[in-house]
């Protein structure tokens, strides 16, 4: 009996199913963290558009929806189109996996005394919920399959190491509505599929193939890649490549069939398109795309920003197990291999390759059904020796704990911060659970004095504002957004550090970071600029609280003649009023 991989399974359920309804109850939120929100409530919007409003070319709907219910981000899911209507950002493939959810809430609202508008709680609830059964179910289809290759320990390791190792515990348990969690299990249903088609070619199997390849690109475009995974099932030398070719020949109605299920599947977004704008194709991403040379591989794998490997380290061991597959499961390698890369190339070529508010590299867990094999590949290897065990388990167990300390940090935590963290940052709070807000500076600034007392402290510049000093009020306003540039008395060698610190407050807290006033010191050799460093001073308040704040710079080694402080309020709405400036020079 599978007994190992069964208890895996169940506890693995255990994880989400707690994660979801005792950790973060998502459908329970309300505004922008709502299960309905962001992202999901575009892919979500072709069905109370078609059902409920019956507009979906003017949405003249959604204004008073998103009045009420603040999803986020207005009208960003959707674009005005040189036709006049609007239309969606996403495609439809996402819609269509939540319509029985949909419809179970709808028929449910009204009766349970909330309002049938596509948005109150039994919608959210029954996305979210819906979410989680297509969670269970593709984990349960992937044991299903990785207990046809390996041992029946080694498929509950995989099972442990993707739901309790990697960011999809984050995307099934919490953010399951996003399409990566459904694409996960699509993915699982159609490597099934593509299983149980080579051992009896059948024309039902040619269409379920044909249906979920359509399905996830329907979903999201680039799952086109899908249909690689039943062209190379089981090819891994000449021989099986000529013994493929003439399978296709001779089974070819079933292949075509397949190809017209997707195409037709396909097709529907298509119709939408003609429908909204009178145009067959229409590229709804606008400004966003594709950069395919060079690809951001580095950042997808490795930044601090959204890594894949920063955020999943034990991800890591599916990597290292990729290159070991070829010995343990040579007829898997060509295809698992083929499909894992192209679908890393394709998220690295993406413009804004770190996907949002992405914990980690969201757009890759839809690709861990293939990357399993490479995690079964490694946990044999690390079976097989007992030094292995006791040396790889405990590495394996540091990785689990960082994944679940940063799903709880990107929710109750506080520790994360979507599309801003740093390397000197991650750092610093790693295994922490109560934070400094010193350590917020290191999300703008490298540098970073700690540890030892400050020697040879020497003042360089000091004003005060306002009515206890002979100086006007400093106030930075949406006219006048910049300070003066206060040029401080400092030269190469004179110190190994300068702090320069102000007491502010504002009227009221600018919360949009690219828009938060900058506090910033300026090295320069002339006009060209030899080092620079800043901080966010919104950053450091609640709210209008009198703050004093300050940051430390290391003084370069490099030649300099100018040293400049100043502030800079980048058209926020929001004044902010500077009491007293200064620096002094440390060692």
């Amino acid at each position: 009996m599978s007994r190992y991989s069964l208890f895996a399974y169940l506890l693995c359920c255990a994880l989400i199913l707690a994660s979801s309804f005792l950790y973060y109850t998502k459908w329970q939120q309300t505004n922008t963290e709502a299960t309905i929100s962001w992202d999901v409530s575009g892919y979500y919007l072709y069905l109370p558009a078609v059902i409920i409003y019956k507009d979906v070319k003017a949405l003249k709907w959604w204004p008073h929806i998103n009045e009420k219910y603040n999803p986020g981000p207005g009208m960003g899911q959707a674009f005005k189109h040189e036709s006049g209507n609007f239309v969606m950002k996403y495609s439809m493939g996402q819609a269509l996996q939540f319509l029985p959810w949909f419809m179970c809430a709808h028929m449910l609202a009204e009766p349970l005394g909330y309002p049938a508008d596509g948005f109150s709680k039994p919608y959210q609830a029954a996305i979210s919920w819906g979410s989680l059964l297509l969670a269970f179910l593709g984990l349960w289809v992937l044991r299903r399959i990785l207990l046809r290759y390996f041992s029946d320990g080694i498929v509950a390791a995989v099972l442990i190491s993707i739901v309790f190792g990697s960011n999809y515990l984050e995307y099934s348990a919490i953010s399951g509505a996003m399409t990566h969690n459904w694409l996960f299990t699509l993915y699982c249903l159609l490597i099934y599929a593509t299983i149980r088609f080579y051992e009896n070619p059948g024309f039902k199997s040619a269409v379920v193939i044909g249906l979920l390849v359509g399905w996830a690109t329907l979903t999201r475009p680039t799952e086109i890649i899908s249909a690689l995974i039943p062209l190379l099932w089981g090819v891994y030398n000449m021989q099986s490549l000529r013994n493929r070719i003439e399978l296709i020949k001779f089974q070819w109605p079933k292949y075509l069939l397949a190809a017209g299920v997707a195409a037709v599947v396909m097709f529907l977004q298509a119709l939408y398109w003609k429908y909204a704008t009178g145009h067959w194709v229409v590229y709804s991403y606008e400004d966003q795309g594709f950069t395919w040379l060079p690809p951001h591989i580095e950042d997808v794998l490795w930044s601090a920003r959204a890594g894949w490997l920063v955020y999943s380290p034990l991800m890591l061991f599916a990597v290292v197990g990729m290159f070991m597959l070829p010995k343990v499961r040579k007829q898997l390698f060509p295809a698992v291999f083929v499909y894992c890369m192209i679908a890393l190339y394709i998220t690295s070529a993406w413009d804004i390759w770190w996907y949002g508010g992405s914990l980690g590299q969201r757009a890759m867990v839809q690709s861990y059904p293939l990357w399993a094999f490479g995690l079964a590949a490694f946990w044999q290897w690390v079976s097989v020796a007992n030094w292995r065990r006791w040396t790889l388990i405990p590495v394996a167990g540091i990785a689990i704990f960082i994944n679940l300390w940063w799903c709880h940090q990107a929710h109750k935590g506080g520790m994360f911060f979507p599309e801003q963290m740093t390397r000197a940052y991650i750092l610093k709070a790693l295994f922490h659970f109560e934070s400094d807000r010193n350590w917020l500076k290191l999300l703008d600034t490298k540098d970073y004095f700690e540890g030892a007392e400050r020697q040879n402290i020497r003042s360089v510049f000091k004003e005060s504002f306002g009515k206890d000093s002979l100086l006007e009020q400093l106030v930075l306003t949406l006219e006048k957004p910049s300070s003066p540039i206060y040029n401080l008395p400092v030269k190469p060698g004179d110190a190994r550090w300068l702090r320069a610190s102000l007491e502010f407050h504002c009227r009221e807290k600018e919360w949009t970071v690219w828009k938060m006033t900058q506090f910033v010191v300026r090295f320069k050799s002339g006009d060209k600029i030899v080092k620079e460093r800043l901080i966010r001073l919104q950053r450091h308040v609640d709210g209008s609280e009198l703050r004093t704040v300050y940051f430390d710079t290391k003084i370069p080694n490099k030649s300099f003649d100018q040293v400049e402080m100043f502030l800079w309020r980048p058209e926020s709405e929001h004044d902010v009023i500077i009491e007293s400036i200064s620096a002094e020079t440390f060692d």
